[in-house]
């Protein structure tokens, strides 16, 4: 047996001794989750390695529940005193909670019975030399682009994880994953004319990274393409948010389907089950079983049996992003998207989540606009998940005659999500390469505030 599945049975052991012992003593149900990680991260700027952290992490919590009371406590020991200790001041916590009707464990039947491999964790460690030679590389080739002046750093890291979870109500399952990670951000120009810009990869496998020199001349080449830019009068225009960010777009469609913010009548989407808010052509879907997703998980906090869930349905809402709790509010069944630490109750989000790609290429995309924004940077979060208002700085280049024609800045981007999901086509340039991905999006009739 490996260290890491050895180390993920010791989990195991730990979790379903401290579940006996809070039944044993007087909980009516339990749960228990331990979390294990050490990683390894440096930070290297012009030549120098400024900093080297490691960090190694035990942390174990447990939920008991006597009748609809229910109550969390956590610690990073794990000997026999301490549990018992844990035990102990969990049930005194419960049985002076006030009551919750929606606590609890999940169903049963809704239960993983088998733990699917995803190919998560590669075993290789990088010692803190390696990493600072990565990020020296990356660095370096950011520093060669002509026109780059100044950098802000460059960061390599690497981490293991693992995870496991035991129920009074019968689950036992364990997962490991690692990742490994390099950036580097630099600055073109003098004075009051620089400009700044990044690129970045984070993988599960070490062999998936891409060549840090590759990242490196990727973030000198464009932060010198962002070198003076213009300022824009204010307009009505198509915008085309890059792939860089147009996760962003989909992380505020996430947020709105939130069991808890449906159920609390917090959401600009909470009416629209079943009805169309996006173009007919448009699919966006959760998938925890990506082989070496970024987010990827082989059952979710609670336990519960996860798969391929499809949000958006040729334009059409589907489905809440549900846990237990927010699915008996809302009189719903759960779809094992529960998240879960240490030391709360479970909440509810995405795993993998992207739109589908589109039939255009970015060419296609962007080729009858005669004037628009073409969006490579946001900044700020100025978007009201109630009634789905949104306003954001951007930067990015200016698109003339279907053509990018010069860089632009300071300006800001508004309009009302309902209104950018129905007006939303996307491009066939959709790339995994974190937890939520979207391809290029073309938003039409946006208004873009600038002097």
């Amino acid at each position: 047996m490996s260290d890491h599945k050895a180390n993920e049975q010791n989990s195991l052991n730990i979790l379903e001794e401290l579940v006996q012992k809070a039944i044993a003593k007087g909980a009516e149900a339990a749960d228990a989750v331990r979390v294990q990680g050490t990683s390894t991260s440096v930070s290297y700027r012009l030549g120098d390695l400024e900093e080297v952290e490691r960090s190694e992490a035990h942390d174990l919590g447990l939920r008991v529940l006597i009748g609809k009371q229910q109550a969390f406590v956590s610690s990073n020991d794990t000997k026999d005193t301490i549990l018992d200790e844990l035990v102990d001041r969990a049930l005194s916590m419960a049985r002076n909670m006030p009551e919750d009707e929606y606590c609890g464990l999940a169903d049963a039947t809704l239960l993983a019975k088998d733990i699917p491999e995803l190919d998560l964790y590669d075993a290789r460690e990088l010692s803190a030399d390696e990493l600072a030679q990565s990020a020296r590389i990356a660095e370096e080739a950011a520093l060669a682009v002509e026109g780059i002046t100044n950098s802000e750093g460059a960061s390599a890291s690497f981490g293991h994880t693992s995870i496991a979870l035991a129920t009074s109500g019968g689950f036992r399952g364990t997962y490991s994953g690692s990742n490994y990670s390099v950036g580097v951000s630099v600055i073109g120009g003098e004075g009051t004319k620089m400009e700044r810009d990044y690129d970045y990869d984070s993988r599960r496998h070490f062999e998936d990274l891409r060549d840090p020199a590759a990242i490196g001349k990727l973030a000198g080449e464009r932060t010198v393409k962002n070198l003076n830019p213009q300022k824009m009068p204010s307009a009505n225009v198509p915008v085309i948010y890059s792939n860089r960010v147009s996760s962003s777009i989909i992380g505020h469609f996430a947020g709105a389907i939130s069991g808890a913010a449906v159920a609390r009548g917090t959401s600009f989407l909470k009416d629209e089950m079943g009805k169309q808010i996006f173009a007919p052509s448009i699919n966006i879907v959760d998938d925890p079983h990506r082989i070496r997703g970024a987010a990827s998980k082989a059952f979710d906090g609670e336990g519960v049996k996860n798969s391929r869930l499809n949000l958006i349905e040729k334009g059409d809402l589907t489905s809440w992003i549900m846990n237990s709790a927010s699915a008996k509010q809302l009189g719903l069944t759960t779809n094992g998207r529960a998240s879960r630490g240490t030391s709360s109750p479970p909440g509810s989000s995405t795993t993998n989540l992207y739109m589908e790609a589109g039939d255009l290429s970015f060419k296609d995309l962007i080729k009858d606009i005669k004037s628009g924004l073409y969006i490579t940077s946001l900044i700020g979060f100025g978007v009201n998940g109630v009634t789905g208002d949104y306003s954001r700085g951007a930067s990015g280049f200016w698109i003339e005659d279907g053509e990018i024609a010069f860089p632009v800045s300071e300006l800001t981007v508004a309009s009302n999500l309902k209104e950018m999901f129905m007006n939303l086509t996307p491009a066939d340039d959709l790339e995994f390469k974190f937890g939520t991905n979207a391809p290029s999006l073309r938003i039409e009739g946006m208004m873009v505030a600038g002097t």
